[in-house]
């Protein structure tokens, strides 16, 4: 039997018993090899795989799932309406879960538990395989209800039930790159501006900082850790509140890049040079903020495109009969930018105003 090769002017879609007829095996022992089932020679599974790539054979996503029992689909909910964070998750997941041929259906609860459990039966009435939970915080959330039982990992904001597999950005390593940054950079007078205190994310940076401080022989400029909002408002307040707690203040760590942004413009308005009189340092590397600060904002990448990459991978896992549980931290990086600069001689310029 003659079989074109897909491509060819006029060629039709290659089926599985093209496959079989150019590996020289039965229909059903093809199948066998492109799914991964049955016990076949090595050399035959991989006589079949040859010729599907020859063929540029795709099997019918559809028949596939009716013979393996599954959707090769997944949902992914989140709570961030925005998408300022749970679109780098979802990218990262997207990535991991396009090579495994699997599609994502996106939900936003909007903060919703109605709106939540509504999706999450609508996603299970599509048989999806797994789910992957997201937000734009790093509180504890409670672990969804679920009617049927399915393959669950939460990304970013962690599950409760510490039998749940979760993925968080290490907060706590994060303010630590920052600490040593500023201080081999010859600053010793720290001050941390940052969001509510009850915001997991707020405490942590901020309890890390004021140890990694510790640690070096050092406190924070101004004794305190200053808790606000989340907003460039804050961070105008908050940068003023801190140079005249400590007119000799030369570095501002800041828990947000829009923290940050309201920061600059204070220290621009009191007469602060950044980075020669203070230094200014964000915290989620939002390239729209802190490549259009000036200078360009210093800041730390909590690395959620990876977060969603690796939730991904260990859905997968989980789908596949290897669950895990816990929490996993990944790494922050530190993007060094412009507005860390080495201090200036003489120390800052006098505050005004």
């Amino acid at each position: 039997m003659t079989v074109t090769p897909r491509g060819e002017a006029g060629a039709r879609a290659a089926t599985i018993s093209d496959v079989a007829a150019l590996a020289g095996v039965s229909p059903g022992t093809a199948s066998k090899a492109l799914n991964g089932r049955g016990r076949l020679r090595p050399e035959t599974r991989e006589r079949v795989l040859d010729a599907a790539r020859k063929l540029d054979f795709r099997p019918n996503a559809m028949a596939q799932g009716l013979l393996s029992g599954r959707s090769f689909t997944v949902g992914l909910i989140t709570t961030d309406s925005v998408g300022r964070f749970s679109l780098p998750v979802l990218l990262g997941a997207e990535d991991a879960l396009g090579a495994g041929r699997m599609s994502v259906f996106l939900c936003d609860t909007r903060g919703d538990r109605i709106r939540e459990q509504h999706y999450v039966r609508t996603l299970l009435e599509r048989r999806i395989d797994g789910l992957i939970v997201t937000g734009r915080r790093t509180d504890p959330r409670p672990p969804l209800v679920l009617p049927a039982p399915v393959p669950v990992v939460y990304a970013l904001g962690p599950s409760t039930d510490p039998a749940d597999v979760s993925l968080v950005p290490d907060d706590a390593g994060g303010a630590r790159l920052v600490v040593d940054h500023l201080l081999a950079t010859g600053r010793r007078r720290i001050a941390h501006l940052t969001g509510p205190a009850h915001h997991s994310a707020a405490a942590e940076r901020a309890e890390h900082t004021t140890l990694a401080l510790r640690d070096a022989g050092a406190e924070l400029s101004g004794g305190r850790v200053y808790f606000g909002e989340w907003s460039e408002a804050w961070g105008r307040q908050a940068a003023l509140i801190a140079l005249r707690a400590d007119p000799d203040v030369d570095a501002l760590f800041c828990g947000s890049d829009q923290i940050a942004r309201g920061a600059a413009d204070a220290l621009r308005e009191a007469g602060r040079r950044v980075p020669s009189d203070v230094a200014l340092v964000g915290y989620d590397n939002w390239k729209v903020m802190a490549e259009a600060s000036r200078p360009p904002l210093t800041t730390v990448d909590m690395n959620l495109t990876e977060l969603g990459r690796t939730a991904a991978l260990r859905l997968m896992s989980a789908i596949e009969g290897q669950p895990a549980g816990g929490v996993e931290r990944l790494p922050c990086r530190l993007v060094i930018r412009e507005s860390t600069g080495v201090a200036a001689e003489g120390g800052p310029s006098p505050l005004r105003g």
